[in-house]
């Protein structure tokens, strides 16, 4: 799992790359940039096996989010920034810092 980010000097915004080697048949993006939308941040599955998605999200946010697995499983991002315990998801939120 990896975390890589590119601060953009012409624009307000961080190119923000989110990969897993998750094994399983789909993985999505859930989080306050998308807010918490199941469905709407697909990854795309790599040839060499995991996962990939590149977001361009604003510099100097905090950003809260969490990988979903077609089989309805929540798991982190252990490069994250830090991490947040949510009442409403009973679990740890992997917070990004930009």
């Amino acid at each position: 799992m990896a975390i890589k980010k590119v601060y953009l000097k012409t624009k307000s915004v961080c190119k923000v790359t989110f990969e897993t080697d998750a094994e399983t048949e789909g993985v999505f993006l859930v989080g306050d940039f998308n807010d918490w939308d199941t469905k709407a941040t697909p990854l795309k599955k790599l040839k060499k096996g995991g996962f990939k998605v590149v977001l361009n999200l604003d510099k100097g946010k905090t950003y809260r989010f969490r990988y979903l697995n077609t089989e309805g499983e929540y798991f982190n991002e252990v490069e994250s920034d830090s991490f947040e315990y949510s009442d409403f998801a009973g679990a740890e939120n992997c917070i990004l810092n930009l």
